[in-house]
């Protein structure tokens, strides 16, 4: 299967940061897998999960990854990954999606993904930013959450929880999903 890595890479946006980023992976004879990229106030992100035919690899990554900090402008940080471990069996999860919305103030990932961790509650997936409310102009936060819950974690506390927090906040949160 070769050796599996993270890379997270960053920089101005300007057309050509993904071919620059890519471009050193295909010339080093890697496969992405999984990607996320996005605009983040005027910088460019990228998360990319990849292969590569063995951890060799690594030191010429390295080495290209520097040289788009001083060529391009664009900071790359490379991790390798341990081998997959296989699912064991009962371990299995429901998956919901739990939404949260309410006056931008400092603390909500925070106390939202605390409690999620107290609760076995494994985030999957995160994405949130701050809008304008269309009435009055006011910053609201919103943030979608993608869960992994035990199977065997009961869901009436959970989301008694999830109220208290909501509360806590003066927020709404709502979760859903099967």
């Amino acid at each position: 299967m070769g050796q599996r890595f993270i890379m997270t890479a960053f920089g101005k946006d300007r057309p050509g940061i993904v071919a620059d980023v890519t471009e050193i992976l295909y010339e080093n004879g890697c496969n992405l897998e999984d990607t996320s990229m996005t605009l983040m106030a005027g910088e460019f992100t990228l998360i990319l999960l990849f292969t590569a035919a063995s951890a060799e690899v690594a030191g010429p990554l390295s080495r290209d990854c520097r040289r788009l900090e001083q060529e391009k402008g664009i900071s790359a940080f490379l991790r390798p990954l341990a081998p997959e471990e296989k699912t064991k069996p009962g371990s299995r999860v429901k998956t919901r999606t739990l939404h949260v919305e309410g006056l931008d103030q400092a603390g909500i990932v925070y106390k939202v993904s605390r409690f999620l961790a107290d609760n076995r509650i494994n985030i999957v997936d995160l994405k949130s930013t701050v809008k304008a409310s269309p009435e009055s102009g006011t910053a609201l936060y919103v943030m979608d959450i993608r869960l992994q819950i035990p199977a065997d974690a009961a869901i009436e506390p959970v989301e008694k929880g999830l109220r208290d927090v909501a509360d806590d906040l003066n927020v709404d949160i709502t979760l859903s999903g099967r």
